[in-house]
Order: C-alpha cells, then structure tokens, then sequence
C-alpha cells in the first residue's frame, strides 16, 4: 500500500501573520512549489496556493497584509497514512471546488505533517493502476503458458498409460496425470474467473442438443462419483431431440462445478436435473444438482451463496472449489440465469438455475473421434519448448503421421530445405528466429520446399495476429493448447491435395 506520506513536500510552513510579500517571494523562489501550508501551533489552519495569490497580487497590493487574509481556510485535511489510492477516489465523490489543487497532511495526532499536490497524486496513481495492469496481463499469459504445460503433461502421461508399466509405475503415472488435470482445470477455471471480472469472458453460442448434455454430464461424472463412494443419477426431462441456442461448453463446465461440490461435501446420492419445456417462442432450462450430505447445512448454504467471501480456506482443495464455484455463479449471471441454492427439507443442497434460450434445429451429432483422410503424411515441428513438441509428436502419432523436431527456427529452415516434410507445425515466439521470420525465410525457397504448408502453434491468437501469420506466408492457426478436433480440421485441410500439389510442383 503506498500512502500519502511519500507524495508529500514536508518543507516548514508558515504562520497566520506572515505578510503575503514575504509568501510571494517564496512562490518566486522555487518556480514548482505550488502551495504553502499555514500552521498555527501545530495544527493546519489554512493553505496559500501560487495561482491564487499570485492573481490577487496583480489586482491589489497585498505586499504587507498577513496571509490570513488571503488563504483558503478550509483546505482539503487528510492523515498522512492515508492510502493514497482511496484518497484519490474520496477526491472524486468529494464536494471540494476544483481550484482547490493541492491539500494538507496530518499526523495521528492532528499535527502537521506536509502539503501535497493533486497532480502529482493523479499522476503516480495512473502509473500504479498502469503497472498494476501490467501484472495482471503478465499473471495471465504466465497461467495460460502454465495451462499449456499442464495439457503436455497430461499428453506424455496418457502415452505413458499406453505402455507395458509396472504395476507402481503405471500408479505413479496415474498419480502424475490425475493432479496435472485438477491443477489444469483449476488455472483454467481462475483464468475464466478473472476475465469475467474484466468482463472478457467469451461465450459461443451454438445448437446443442439438451440430451446429449445430459449425457455428457454423466458421462464425465458417473464414474468418479462412484470410486468416491458416492452415486450419480442424471436425468434429462423433456422432448429427446430438442436443441437450443446455448453455449454447451459452459453449461457442462457449470454442471461440473456443482458436481465437484456436491462431492466434496461427502459421500451420498447426488441428483443431476435437466428439463426442458417450451416457453412461448423460446424454451425454457432448468438445471439441478441436489445431494444428501450429513453436515452444516446453513454454512454449506452461505459458502455456496457467496464463495469468495470466506474469512477463510483451509487449503488448496477448498480454494479451488470457491473459485469453481464464484465461475459458475459469474456464468449463469452471464447467460441470464443466476445459481440459487437452497438447504433441503432433510440434509444437503440443492444448486440450481433456470434460463430461456431459442430453440435450433439439430443437423447430425459428431460422435467420431478426430481423424486425417488420406495418406500418412511426415510433419515437421518446430517449438523451443519440449514438452509442446511431445504433445505435437503425440497428436501426430495419433492421426498416423510421422514427425521430426527442431527446436527454433533456425533449426527448421535448414531441416525445410531438404523437402521432405508434407507440413510444418511452427511456434511463433522461439529463441535465435522465431516461427514468422522463420516462415518467410521458408516461403524464400524454391520447389516443394518453399511450396510447404505451415501452420503457427501459438497462444496469441487474435484477429491482428492471425494476419500477421498469413501475411507471412502461413495457411493457418492453431492455438495452444492444441485440441485433436482442431489440429485434424487444419490437416485435413490442408494435406488433401498434397499428391496434386506435388505433382504440380515437380
């Protein structure tokens, strides 16, 4: 906390009978002083400002009239231990004239202690809530970097799992997957949380079929309720093929905050409700997730009513929970339908919400597992990063394409020049030439070689950035961390008419 008694100037002051000449002479003196303190004893009983007296003096000869006559006698008083920010926002709800350009500081006590200037306090409090700034946008991108290296994490375990592993070794890697995926969810749902409180949480709108998120739910949850000790029954109550506008994604992530609770407040039945009904021209949603755990009903209630207003967590575990649960409540406030718990009639909660949406006509469900048509193709991957490359290799793995690595992108115009990749997967920031200097490079050479597609693996992937890649000579993005679904959309894509476009190359 910075407080006021580092912005002031706690030069002497001057006494009530001081002539006013002699005050001048001082604002002569030291061209920046612009504003004088006047004590009488030990208290502040007024304050002479530059402008003011200065403008006084050229209208009537002030030269030996005591500063008294002359100064505001209601300055603007504050304790020097002030913290300056709340200051600064007293000042602006504050009824004191604007002229009023600098004020007086005080000790405990009511002695005085200095003058300040409200330029300078404007200025270093912009500068603060600039470098604040700073570090939260810095926080962010680090948690998204740490959300990427926890999604690697999980991809090499998951490979791991595929291999023939001791018994304690496949539990060890168990272990390593299972805690990477609670802290992953758990950086994502914080990140969520703060941008909702800068109101640049995104929603995506698409039709869903209601049946199938109540399948989802269950499917996510039915098992894990049960190795808890506990038992999960969902239910979807309304027509089997109705669709709505709605962004699913965060609906599941809101049922599976409130799952997460239910469990974590011991073992029981636990209920997940979904109905449906039509509401006019539009449908109307109401979710539930209901459990019976034995406990402080009225405490469970408040903490679930207000997560993060806690006197305090215990551990890590309960901090999660709150940040899930202060998520879900800003998602539903987002979507038009805020949570509201209550205590039921024997033990437990009930967490619920109930919103409108526009009904949509549902096409085909997309139940397959992403895949590349055609050929085997031989990707390279460029990444400073060995754990993003692993993840790459994996993805590659998975779609039965083989893979090379360079670690920058000086690597990767040298392995270019050989010809023999059908893709480039390139990161963007690297050490030495990064991936858009590395792209151009490439786009340089003739033949098959300058003719290969790249795709940018990146975090940064905004509209402006997005351009800035294809003006490079990059096809297309992906974003970091990579989802299977995407990356197998841009191969697709892209490796299609890889035999034509050899031919015609050649």
């Amino acid at each position: 906390m910075e407080t006021l008694s580092r912005l002031i100037d706690t030069r002497a002051p001057i006494a009530p009978d001081t002539p006013c000449g002699e005050v001048a002479a001082m604002f002569d003196a030291e061209p920046a002083l612009t504003a004088i303190a006047v004590v009488e004893g030990d208290a502040p009983v007024g304050l002479v400002y530059r402008d003011v007296l200065q403008g006084q003096m050229r209208v009537a000869d002030l030269t030996t009239r005591p500063v008294r006559d002359v100064m505001d006698t209601a300055p603007r008083v504050i304790r020097a231990d002030t913290d300056a920010s709340l200051f600064v926002n007293m000042l602006a709800d504050s009824p004191t004239p604007v002229f009023r350009t600098a004020y007086v500081t005080i000790d405990a006590a009511g002695r005085y202690a200095g003058v300040g200037g409200l330029t300078s306090l404007l200025a270093s409090h912009r500068r603060r809530q600039g470098e604040a700034r700073d570090a939260r946008a810095m926080v962010d991108r680090m948690a998204v970097e740490i959300g990427s290296h926890l999604d690697g994490v999980l991809a090499i375990t998951e490979r791991l799992e595929q291999q023939r592993l001791t018994p304690d070794a496949a539990a060890f890697v168990r272990a390593i997957g299972d805690t990477s995926r609670d802290m992953g969810e758990t950086l994502r749902r914080a990140i969520d949380l703060h941008r909702s409180a800068q109101g640049q949480l995104a929603f995506t709108t698409a039709p869903t079929r209601l049946r199938d998120l109540a399948d989802a739910v269950e499917a996510r949850w039915a098992a894990r309720a049960h190795e808890g000790g506990s038992t999960l029954l969902v239910s979807y109550d309304g027509d089997p093929e109705c669709g709505v506008e709605v962004d699913g994604e965060r609906l599941l992530q809101v049922y599976d905050i409130l799952i997460e609770n239910a469990l974590a407040a011991g073992r029981g039945m636990i209920e997940a409700r979904l109905t449906a009904r039509a509401d006019g021209e539009r449908i109307r949603l109401e979710g539930q997730v209901r459990d019976n755990a034995e406990g402080q009903a009225a405490d469970r209630l408040a903490w679930v009513s207000a997560p993060l207003s806690a006197a305090s967590l215990q551990d890590h575990h309960e901090m999660a929970l709150s940040v899930g649960l202060a998520l879900a409540h800003r998602v539903m406030r987002a979507m038009g339908g805020p949570l509201v718990a209550e205590a039921n009639r024997g033990a437990g909660l009930t967490v619920g919400f109930g919103l409108t949406a526009a009904p949509a006509q549902i096409i085909a469900a997309q139940d397959a597992e992403p895949a590349v048509a055609g050929r085997a193709a031989h990707i390279l991957i460029v990444d400073d990063n060995a754990t993003n490359r692993m993840v790459a290799e994996a993805l590659c793995d998975m779609f039965e394409c083989t893979s090379e690595q360079a670690v920058d992108g000086v690597e990767a115009v040298e392995m270019a020049r050989t010809g023999r990749y059908d893709l480039v997967l390139m990161d963007i920031k690297m050490p030495r030439m990064d991936g858009i200097a590395a792209t151009r490079s490439i786009r340089e050479m003739t033949g098959r070689p300058g003719a290969v597609p790249i795709v940018a693996l990146t975090a940064n992937a905004d509209p402006a950035d997005v351009q800035t890649y294809l003006a490079a000579g990059m096809q297309d993005v992906v974003e970091k961390p990579i989802k299977p679904e995407r990356l197998a959309t841009v191969l697709n894509a892209l490796l299609g008419g890889e035999d034509e476009g050899a031919e015609a190359a050649a």
